[in-house]
């Protein structure tokens, strides 16, 4: 896993395409549990190299019910997101993540990854990439349908700051989706 990861730092595949130039972030260990793939990283990240390292990942680590160092603990979670590194800023954000981190780097890092039990899919460019047809039309519908995909793959939304609109208008995901996911990931952590 190390020389896979190493190997993926000086990965520079699409670097004419990124604002600020390559700096693939993610993590992973051969007896990671959980796998969370979200979308890519953001300029905080992109400077610290510390994955989920803003307010979308105190959000994140809040709705797992995890602290920090249970987090960042590689044996519980690898971090594996869509894009590797900052695509760059958009016209209402970020860019959407590269497409050459996927099909180029996933399957290697799953493949070294034996304990793997979940894998939560954070945002439509994740959920869209691994549940292909399955997925529903919009990612609310996917996220309200997530039992469907269990037990490998859990759905949410992006827990940016910039969703709470959307929080406030599904009342339903804090209520009865968070639970779940905590419920599953404490199971996951805790067991030896």
């Amino acid at each position: 896993m190390q020389s896979l990861l190493s190997e993926i730092k000086k990965c520079t595949i699409c670097e004419p395409h990124l604002d600020l130039g390559a700096n693939p972030v993610v993590t992973g260990h051969k007896k990671s549990k959980i796998v969370i793939i979200g979308q890519a990283p953001g300029t905080k990240v992109h400077k610290s190299g510390i994955p989920w390292d803003d307010a979308s990942g105190k959000q994140l680590r809040k709705w797992l019910n995890v602290s920090s160092e249970e987090f960042y603990n590689v044996e519980n979670f690898a971090i594996v997101p869509m894009g590797f590194c900052y695509p760059g800023k958009g016209k209402s954000g970020d860019k959407p993540p590269r497409k050459e981190c996927a099909p180029q780097w996933h399957q290697q890092i799953f493949e070294l990854m034996p304990s793997l039990e979940l894998i939560i899919l954070i945002g439509m460019y994740a959920q869209n990439y691994y549940l292909k047809d399955k997925a529903k039309r919009t990612l609310t519908e996917t996220v309200d349908n997530y039992p469907e995909y269990l037990p490998k793959y859990f759905t949410l939304p992006h827990p940016s700051p910039r969703n709470r609109f959307w929080l406030t208008k599904n009342p339903w995901f804090e209520k009865n989706v968070i639970p779940e996911l905590e419920n599953r990931v404490q199971n996951i952590i805790r067991r030896k």
